[in-house]
């Protein structure tokens, strides 16, 4: 038995951070699902810009879709649904076998609409029209001005993967407007299931501090500021008002880790996928730390639900002079930086594939 089916069978599921359309047509993405217990995959422009500019399995979609007129974030739009349904598909049994509770992907609106209310909700209407699978999450930062977006979203039975969370605060935030959502389906008479997801961020806690802690207290924050997220979920699931929404039928928001490669070259490859091992939790991992974590990952327990070592390290990060709510702002409004600096990597990338393939196919040709 692999060290993922074991992390399987104790309650977490094993999300796939990466797609690649050589991946799904290779039989790799199936192979993951049937042999590591991969149950669910995420996107994001990173990884687009870095498969569509690491060979030419997008060439021929880029040029047949620049003929027919699309350009820019329409075309990738196109191309990222024609991945993400295929990938869809393939969960389609795990999202059946579990009752909507797994088996999911993600395709995130553009980050350019990060603090737009409205226009982050737009796109999400139209992202989960156009897909038209029941396995399909938006994705939608957990921004000030996204949690209006997600809060309504939920209440249209639009699934949402709440992204770009990075504190305890930020999650209960996302939580709290995923409540609202279906607390108002279930007032309105519609049915209280609607999958949803909130996505922490992990291992950029630790890229932010690293030279600026003691050696002691190298690699511990990012896995401190999850056990105190995970006791708050875990506090959030027994309380009142979740219970009351579970006996209305409806379900719980399921917590999720992301960002889970590590980032310290002196650290495990498994640092966070052994440290994080949590039941009823998601853990989303690069393909590279997926494999890492199959071939020589231990499960060396469950994380604790009273979080005592965490706030212990906490005050120990506290004491070295970091202030964590200070910190934890200034990561989501740089990740929300980031994905706009992928965004618009991935939207020239595919333009100059598109201006290069155009001019393959109407440059000279040699007389026979």
């Amino acid at each position: 038995m692999t060290p993922t089916t074991r992390l399987h069978q104790l309650g977490q599921s094993l999300w796939l951070d990466n797609i690649t359309r050589t991946m799904l047509g290779d039989g790799t993405l199936r192979r993951y699902i049937r042999q590591l217990s991969v149950t669910g995959l995420t996107s994001n422009p990173t990884i687009y810009d870095q498969a569509i500019g690491g060979g030419d399995a997008y060439d021929e979609a880029i040029h047949r879709e620049s003929a027919n007129g699309q350009a820019g974030e329409e075309l990738f739009l196109d191309l990222a649904l024609e991945d993400l349904t295929r990938a869809a598909d393939l969960f389609l049994p795990v999202h059946g076998a579990t009752g909507g509770r797994d088996g999911w992907v993600s395709l995130e609106v553009s980050p350019l609409l990060a603090y737009d209310t409205s226009r982050s909700l737009a796109q999400a209407r139209a992202l989960h029209r156009r897909a038209d699978r029941p396995n399909l999450f938006i994705k939608i930062p957990g921004t000030r001005e996204g949690l209006p977006a997600i809060e309504q979203a939920i209440f249209e039975g639009i699934p949402v993967n709440v992204t770009l969370l990075f504190s305890r605060e930020q999650y209960l935030a996302a939580a709290g407007a995923y409540l609202r959502g279906i607390e108002r389906r279930i007032a309105a008479g519609r049915d209280p299931v609607v999958g949803s997801v909130a996505s922490v961020f992990i291992s950029r806690w630790d890229k932010a501090v690293s030279g600026e802690v003691p050696e002691s207290l190298r690699g511990r924050l990012g896995i401190a500021i999850a056990g105190r997220t995970y006791r708050a979920y875990r506090e959030l699931l027994e309380s009142p008002r979740v219970r009351e929404l579970i006996a209305a039928g409806g379900r719980p928001q399921r917590l999720l880790w992301a960002s889970t490669g590590t980032k310290d070259p002196a650290a495990s490859d498994v640092l966070y996928i052994e440290a994080l091992a949590a039941p009823d939790t998601i853990n989303t991992m690069p393909e590279a730390t997926l494999l890492a974590f199959a071939d020589h990952g231990q499960i060396r327990g469950v994380m604790s639900r009273d979080a005592a070592a965490a706030e212990a390290a906490l005050e120990g990060f506290a004491r070295a002079g970091v202030d964590v709510m200070a910190l934890a702002s200034r990561l989501q409004q740089e990740g929300a930086e980031s994905f706009v600096k992928s965004w618009n990597a991935l939207l020239g990338r595919i333009a100059a594939k598109r201006d290069a393939l155009a001019a393959a196919v109407s440059g000279p040709r040699s007389d026979r």
